[in-house]
């Protein structure tokens, strides 16, 4: 079903009275215009209406030709919603009121390691399909040994599965009662196929997750080119793991540089793309040419290099040179990076395998400079964390804020953080936050510290 709730600009001249002063009165102007608009808004005087409404369709929704997983709750007055404006993302004047996530039976028929990019692996339990919350779910991802552990999840398991936010699939829990005979728990294999050289996988130190000993498998070099052209990476848009997965194929690619080598006659010889479709890729692969510093080290796939740590690791060095000279110690006392970060990246960059593909690399892209950080504001010198989400702002506009008042933002809290910021559905940061003493600002204090002027 499509409704219209919005009307973006009305030219006065041409209505019969006031415009409207209200999403009430805009929706009824709506109707009066023969768009098709949803029946079931209400106005809420105060909180507890807009308990009442949500509690009502809560029951209500099942009977609905169409799936719904909450009610918006809005500023009813259009001069406020103009107020209060928009993030990026959404309207600042609305707001989801979730509905409790549904929840469904099924059975595991299988558990198998997925590899990601920097050869970690995921758990994912292959599921008997079933319908949940307005789509069919057949695989639910199970974390790492530990959530397997905790759940004591086995093949031929019946589970009781969630759609967390009625997205996310979830296993919450397992039915015991109807648990097959002979089953066993689930352990970790010490060889995994897609795994390079040996097969042998290992526990990560300190963590709950594994990896492939050898780096250097078919399936880990697909996962690390579908990054490299990911919106997290280098952003070559119409290019993602379909493309990637057809030019290895047709062997016109095998590292990052030969993307920047294709030429119209290459792209025309893959299966079912066009003249128009080519273009497009190539114009992509022309954007793609220049790259900020930090995105370019998220790219690159360095295991403990995520994006947030690249940030901190371009905003104090700056240049690609700077980064490639900095020995282990030296990028070790960069705020927020500390040994394992550092020893990682540097032995990546001085791989013979690695250097030669950065070096050929560097023929085709130009790596742009950071920003020189800002060294005066209201934040400087201090450091945040965000975690978990906020209602008022996304999380990327949350650092810039702060970003511009000379503030940093680090990936991992420690001792010498300054704030972290936790929002709806915070990770562990938050825990170990508490832990060391570091001062937790929830969305309100965040943004009362926004508005606090000297």
């Amino acid at each position: 079903s499509n409704f219209a709730y919005d009307i973006d600009f009305i030219n006065p001249a041409t209505l019969e009275g006031a415009p409207p002063r209200s999403q009430h009165e805009e929706l009824a102007l709506l109707k009066k215009l023969g768009c098709t608009v949803n029946e079931n808004s209400s106005v809420c005087k105060t909180i507890e209406d807009v308990i009442a409404y949500y509690e009502r369709w809560t029951p209500e929704r099942q009977k609905m030709a169409y799936g719904i997983d909450g009610v918006v709750v809005k500023v009813n007055e259009i001069v406020l919603q103009k107020a209060v404006g928009y993030t990026s993302k959404a309207p600042r004047f609305g707001i989801a009121y979730k509905f409790p996530a549904e929840e469904a039976t099924t059975i595991v028929e299988h558990i198998e390691l997925q590899i990601g990019r920097t050869g970690v692996l995921t758990p994912v339990a292959h599921l008997r399909p079933v319908r949940i919350a307005g789509s069919v779910v057949s695989r639910a991802t199970l974390h790492n040994e530990d959530q397997i552990a905790r759940l004591d999840v086995r093949t031929g398991d019946t589970v009781i599965l969630q759609k967390a936010g009625d997205i996310i699939p979830e296993i919450l829990s397992v039915v015991r009662e109807l648990r097959p005979k002979n089953t066993k728990p689930y352990t970790f294999p010490t060889h995994v196929p897609e795994c390079g050289g040996d097969l042998r996988i290992e526990r990560i130190s300190g963590t709950s997750a594994y990896r492939c000993v050898a780096k250097d498998s078919d399936a880990l070099h697909r996962r690390r080119l579908y990054y490299f052209v990911s919106k997290s990476g280098i952003d070559i848009d119409g290019v993602g793991p379909r493309i990637i997965d057809m030019l290895l194929d047709h062997n016109l690619m095998n590292t990052y540089a030969d993307l920047f080598t294709l030429k119209k006659g290459d792209l025309l010889a893959l299966p079912n793309v066009k003249e128009k479709s080519a273009e497009n890729i190539l114009n992509a692969i022309e954007k793609a040419r220049s790259v900020p510093l930090h995105r370019f080290i998220t790219a690159l796939s360095i295991e403990h290099v995520g994006e947030e740590t690249a940030r901190l690791i371009a905003d104090s060095c700056r240049t690609l040179d700077v980064v490639r000279a900095m020995s282990s110690d030296m990028l070790a006392k960069i705020h927020g990076v500390g040994d394992v970060v550092a020893q990682s990246l540097v032995a990546w960059m001085h791989d013979t395998h690695y250097k030669k593909q950065l070096d050929q690399l560097l023929k085709y892209i130009h790596v742009e400079p950071a920003e020189e950080e800002k060294q005066t504001g209201r934040f400087a010198g201090k450091s945040f964390i965000f975690t978990g989400t906020l209602a008022s702002y996304s999380r990327t506009e949350a650092e810039a804020l702060v970003r511009q008042e000379g503030a940093h933002i680090v990936g991992s809290v420690s001792k010498h953080t300054s704030y972290v910021v936790v929002g709806d559905d915070p990770g562990g940061k938050a825990e170990k936050a508490r832990s060391l003493g570091v001062p937790i600002l929830d969305e309100t204090a965040f943004l009362a510290l926004l508005t606090d002027r000297p």
